[in-house]
């Protein structure tokens, strides 16, 4: 299990060693992928600057295949409207697989979207947007995804918010095979961002900022062997136990919960967009 943090490790190290088998500085796990004069610390909390100029985004530096990875995070305050700030993971290429957080920024009082989309084998489209059951500017929460051969699902703290199976039987690839790297960006996108593009970022109020600290994975680095991290009794991952093939009962119903109150797009039932149902929407019940 990785323990990340901004800066030295030195006093956690002494406290919790005889349980963590790596800490290492935020440096030693992730990057800046652009904008490098707009990614701050400030001791342990990382933060990412949207400003006229530029945008910023971060990847980790190694790519993981299968596990569960996330970070808390405390979104733009105030004023957010057309700015983006999204947390994924991501391959590389046309036929790429991807999973992504995408945080809609919104006018000053108005909730934050949660836009959620899943690529598998180049193919997207698969967009769902929520609305949270909290300010997620107030503090920080927890966005993570758990991943598998039999499914992923993302978590908003300990809530499941969605869940993709693996339906290869019906047709539809799933993301088994091509290692993604941990990500996260903000970035200027009024042109569709809030209301539709309707509502533009208000310059006046920047720099927008949001901030992340408790970088969490736990997760198989791709390359290394099986004894690297992860590994249960039998040798297979603790994410392949047939505990996490599916969500547990109480996992449904805090997604039927969800789906129920704050759901606000599903492109299962976008019926505009799609003339006949994409395969894995066919028979999806929590």
């Amino acid at each position: 299990m990785a323990c990340l943090r901004m800066q030295n490790c030195f006093f956690f190290i002494l406290a919790f060693c005889f349980w963590v088998s790596n800490c290492a500085e935020f440096n030693d796990i992730f990057e800046p992928s652009w904008a490098i004069d707009h990614v701050m610390y400030e001791g342990e909390l990382l933060k990412l600057k949207l400003d006229n100029f530029s945008g910023a985004g971060f990847a980790s530096k190694a790519t993981y295949l299968f596990g569960k990875a996330g970070a808390q995070i405390k979104l733009v305050p105030g004023d957010s409207a057309g700015t983006v700030t999204a947390f994924y993971m991501s391959s590389e290429g046309t036929l790429h697989d991807e999973f992504d957080f995408e945080f809609l920024g919104n006018a000053s009082g108005e909730p934050y979207i949660v836009q959620t989309n899943i690529f598998s084998n180049g193919t997207g489209n698969r967009e769902q947007r929520i609305y949270l059951w909290f300010d997620p500017t107030a503090d920080f929460h927890s966005y993570s995804f758990l991943w598998n051969h039999k499914q992923v699902v993302f978590f908003v703290d300990s809530v499941p918010i969605r869940v993709f199976p693996n339906n290869e039987k019906l047709g539809v690839p799933f993301p088994k095979k091509q290692p993604m790297r941990i990500a996260s960006s903000i970035w200027n996108a009024d042109d569709w961002a809030t209301q539709g593009g309707r509502l533009k970022i208000n310059w006046s109020h920047s720099p927008f900022i949001s901030t992340y600290k408790n970088f969490d994975i736990d997760a198989n680095e791709y390359g290394l062997n099986e004894e690297s991290r992860g590994v249960i009794e039998n040798g297979s991952k603790w994410w392949d136990r047939p505990s996490h093939s599916s969500l547990t009962p109480l996992q449904r119903r805090m997604l039927r919960w969800v789906h129920r109150n704050y759901i606000i797009y599903d492109y299962c039932k976008d019926s505009t967009r799609f003339s006949t149902s994409p395969p894995e929407c066919a028979g999806l019940r929590f």
